[in-house]
């Protein structure tokens, strides 16, 4: 059952095509990776979700409702540009924001209590945003973004600046926020992040919608046929090892043991590679390469043209 779903948007800016004809279904209580290049369209569509600005064509909806005023306080953004007011104290701005979110002066110290407790920020409370780190500056933003419990979440590159143990820090809360019953958009160029928290995705290039599904899926789709195998007790050509048709795509070796990486025909399986090599070798590992969400990333981008670097 899906939470969020775009349908059909389009948006122009002058003469540029910032999205065209973009659809995205966000199942409920899950995490939705938003990904493409610098200048895909992703902050766009961001943009028009939190109603700064508006499609020329499509509608959005959340819970089957169509996007409207009423629907700003089930929404909390966290933007890649942070925005505190440097020169306020941490906690008035904190309270201030969280007011500005609905909750009452009470209910917004008691939460924000807690939240100042559990990321271990409670002494800067008066002290103002410009003497804090960047990644503490970050967590205050994190907690003001989440303070009024919103249905519909949305990240943009929220570890950037964060170290690892921070980082770690706030993907335990974000997938909290999932099994609590959050449903989050999540836009990164950090891939490995994508495959540790998102269950869908939608890449997006030159304002199109080129790749949808679920993460899982997409990388069973993208899956090449392809095997490495580490290995002792062979001292021959690696080539000799395997089957007619196998292709040898690589091989590498230290003092103690070989890698060879290892194509094999369609309509041939593992168990023809391993019967091969099992008699010749020591096998010490066995594993299919399965490509990464950065992997794919390239290539779908690659083949759609107009590249644009991850920053």
């Amino acid at each position: 059952m899906s939470y969020f779903e775009a349908r059909n948007i389009t948006k122009r800016y002058d003469a540029h095509l910032a999205l065209d004809n973009v659809s995205i279904d966000v199942p409920e209580q899950s995490i939705f990776g938003l990904l493409g290049p610098n200048g895909a369209g992703k902050t766009t569509l961001i943009r028009i979700i939190n109603q700064i600005t508006g499609p020329d064509e499509g509608e959005i909806f959340i819970g089957n409702e169509k996007l409207s005023q009423k629907h700003v306080d089930k929404i909390g953004y966290l933007p890649e540009e942070r925005g505190l007011y440097k020169k306020m104290k941490v906690g008035e701005q904190a309270l201030y924001l969280a007011q500005l979110k609905g909750l009452s002066k009470t209910d917004a110290l008691k939460k924000l209590k807690y939240w100042f407790e559990k990321f271990e920020i409670q002494a800067w409370w008066n002290r103002k945003v410009e003497e804090l780190s960047k990644g503490m500056q970050q967590k205050v933003q994190f907690i003001v973004t989440i303070i009024h419990d919103p249905t519909l979440l949305i990240f943009d590159e929220p570890f950037s600046g964060f170290d690892p143990i921070n980082v770690n820090l706030l993907k335990d809360e974000i997938l909290n926020l999932k099994q609590n019953g959050a449903t989050i958009i999540f836009s990164t160029h950090n891939m490995a992040s994508v495959e540790e928290l998102c269950d869908n995705i939608a890449l997006i290039n030159k304002s199109k919608k080129i790749l949808e599904g679920r993460v899982k899926d997409i990388k069973t789709k993208y899956k090449t046929n392809t095997y490495a195998i580490d290995f002792d007790g062979f001292t021959g050509e690696a080539r000799s090892l395997l089957p007619a048709g196998f292709s040898l795509l690589n091989e590498t070796s230290d003092e103690e043991m070989r890698q060879i990486i290892v194509g094999l025909p369609t309509q041939s399986t593992q168990n023809e590679l391993l019967n091969a090599v099992m008699s010749k070798v020591n096998i010490h590992a066995f594993k299919e390469i399965i490509p990464t969400m950065n992997d794919i990333f390239i290539k779908t981008v690659n083949e759609s043209g107009n590249f644009s670097e991850i920053s």
